[in-house]
């Protein structure tokens, strides 16, 4: 249906650890360079946030307990800016309410320090499979927003309504408008949104706007 833009489709599959402790950062990027996987360090994380690109294949390895951030306030931001980068939270003092806290901010997994190597192997493999289908997602995202930027308020007038099932000639009726001009508008939003079906029109349209599937 539609051909995403590839802008950091070049960036290879990437770890981010931020953490404060120098010591554990080595560590953990020696263990998951092994595994072939590129790793960018942080200790600061609001670093980390001015130089993240998104969206790309990600997982962040995020300390929980920093001096400037925490992890948490780290989690919140990224939230707020719609990243959803698959987070696992780490931390030397970890207990069952922080973890329920950290998974309820967004955190796929918790891990508590000394780690167990095999396990942070796993859940890296594991993660990075979802990050896939996440970045994948956001790029949908950001290609179908840019095609909608190009549509004019009357088009989306009238798309809304195409959504909502409604006849040309009902459109023209709504908007007071020729039914010729609605054909018109109809052929200029398929060709903006670069579809040549209506099923593929929808598709499009429920994802920008889910809601319309209520209307």
């Amino acid at each position: 249906m539609l051909h995403t833009n590839t802008r950091n489709d070049e960036l290879p599959e990437t770890v981010f650890i931020v953490d404060d402790d120098e010591a554990v950062r080595d560590s953990l990027q020696w263990l998951i360079e092994t595994e072939g996987y590129q790793v960018r360090c942080f200790e600061d994380p609001e670093q980390f946030l001015q130089q993240l690109q998104w969206p790309q294949v990600s997982v962040l390895l995020l300390d929980i307990r920093m001096p400037k951030l925490s992890g948490l306030e780290v989690q919140k931001i990224l939230n707020d800016r719609g990243i959803p980068i698959p987070t696992v939270f780490i931390t030397g003092h970890g207990d069952v309410t922080l973890a329920v806290e950290t998974m309820k901010s967004g955190a796929v997994d918790f891990l508590e320090k000394p780690f167990d190597e095999a396990k942070i192997k796993s859940l890296i493999h594991q993660h990075m499979a979802k990050a896939k289908e996440v970045a994948e997602n956001a790029r949908l995202d950001e290609h179908i927003n840019r095609l909608y930027s190009k549509l004019t308020a009357r088009e989306l007038q009238v798309l809304e309504r195409i959504v909502s099932g409604r006849l040309n000639k009902q459109i023209a009726d709504d908007l007071n408008i020729s039914i010729k001009t609605v054909e018109a508008h109809r052929a200029n939003i398929m060709d903006k949104l670069q579809v040549t079906t209506v099923a593929d029109l929808l598709k499009i349209a429920l994802r920008k706007s889910p809601e319309l599937a209520q209307s």
